[in-house]
């Protein structure tokens, strides 16, 4: 059910993106087309594609001139090339003086100037991704002056708010985060040797009572049982030293007392955790380290290492640490087995997202950043990881919200609306 509503919402949400754009798509003079780096500005409905140039670059009229503008990036960082012709003839890069402004999501603006190369104009500056902006070009050629306007978009797509939400997309803020290194180890829950009694009779002789079964909650000096003593013959009561639960009753009303002890009684509100360390981990855990401890069942705990055994077991060559944990509610029982993640380095980084927020697109690691209703890729350079975030080296600006929940929707919609270049 759920997956039929997903299905549900991308359709919905396909659809009020083609009516949206269809709405608002910019106006172009005649014959302007994309900037010729693969990109398309829709899905199906759409007018047909802008016009490109013998080098795969956006192709743009003006009387007897025609420029191409391009992004070259092969096996470089990318780069502007313009090509221009007038009158039918190529115009020597010498012989025209072009500018170009790209106005970026958010309204950020950048500048690129030219400089002679071969037979076209290259770009001085190097164009980020994604390639995805409002263009402006102007251009001197053949002393004329031009000036040409497009929008070239990839990556990119609308959400209305109120749809965002009911399709449970959640926004954070990138920013710094501290990246914890963890090691998944595995143990298992102990009683605390320090809260566990076993009770024996104060003299020899016969059962006349036993007053609590096995599994009962007792309070300190709580009577769990009455002996006739063999050599008074007086009856006396056999009380607990501890509060706790009684694990074990070896007693029945009747019986003579002898040297097992009557019952075993355990505090759990308080336990042990041993974790194994086998390999790498023996040097890596040390008391004081963090640790966090899950049952199968999923309770969890947070606590630190208090003791690491200076001996390893023969047969499995493992070392014991101890994790002391409080459990008031009995979470933790005696004999689980658990798995316990410990934080053995921690650095900070100036930037962070979340890893679960990462998509792949084309041959990046992104993240999807929220300008308004407007979502839009992020291509991330990635640095290290640790307790479920990833550091961002470049490709994205501190304080930019970005989806970190169903962040896979906002990339079947784009997927879906054709909104990418193909390289």
């Amino acid at each position: 059910m759920r997956n039929l509503i997903l299905i549900i919402a991308i359709v919905a949400l396909t659809a009020t993106a083609a009516v949206w754009l269809t709405r608002h798509e910019p106006a172009h003079a005649a014959g302007e087309a994309d900037h010729g780096h693969g990109h398309t500005e829709g899905g199906e409905g759409h007018a047909a594609e802008p016009e490109t140039g013998p080098h795969g670059g956006r192709l743009l009229h003006a009387g007897d001139t025609r420029l191409e503008l391009s992004v070259f990036e092969q096996g470089v960082p990318p780069r502007f090339h313009v090509y221009a012709r007038h009158a039918g003839k190529p115009v020597a890069p010498e012989d025209m003086q072009v500018e170009v402004w790209l106005t970026r999501l958010g309204g950020e603006i950048e500048y690129y100037s030219f400089m002679p190369q071969d037979d076209y104009l290259r770009s001085r500056e190097s164009v980020g991704e994604p390639h995805s902006f409002d263009v402006e070009v102007n251009a001197v050629i053949a002393g004329e002056q031009h000036h040409w306007q497009y929008s070239s978009h990839e990556g990119r797509t609308r959400i209305p708010a109120e749809l965002a939400q009911e399709m449970g997309i959640v926004t954070e803020t990138a920013g710094p985060q501290t990246l914890a290194e963890r090691l998944a180890v595995t143990g298992r829950v102990r009683t605390d040797p320090d809260r566990l009694a076993r009770v024996r009779p104060r003299y020899a002789g016969q059962l006349e009572s036993i007053e609590v079964g096995l599994g009962a909650a007792v309070e300190e000096g709580q009577v769990l049982a009455r002996i006739r003593s063999h050599e008074s013959l007086q009856t006396y009561a056999v009380r607990a030293p501890i509060a706790g639960v009684v694990l074990r009753r070896d007693a029945q009303p009747g019986e003579n007392t002898g040297e097992t002890p009557l019952f075993v009684i355990a505090d759990v509100s308080q336990v042990w955790v041993e974790l194994d360390l086998f390999g790498r981990a023996l040097g890596r855990v040390r008391p004081g380290q963090p640790v966090r401890v899950e049952t199968l069942d999923g309770a969890n705990a947070d606590g630190v290492i208090d003791w690491v055994s200076p001996l390893a077991a023969h047969a499995s060559q493992s070392v014991v640490a101890r994790v002391v944990l409080p459990n008031p509610q009995g979470r933790f029982r005696p004999g689980q087995f658990v798995r316990g993640a410990v934080t053995v380095d921690e650095t900070e980084a100036a930037l962070a997202v979340r890893e679960s927020a990462l998509q792949r697109f084309r041959e990046f690691d992104v993240v999807y950043a929220r300008v308004g209703e407007t979502y839009e890729v992020r291509m991330l350079e990635l640095g290290r990881r640790g307790g479920g975030w990833v550091e961002v080296l470049d490709g994205l600006a501190p304080g930019t919200a970005y989806v970190t929940g169903n962040s896979y929707l906002v990339k079947a919609d784009i997927e879906k609306s054709g909104a990418a270049h193909a390289h």
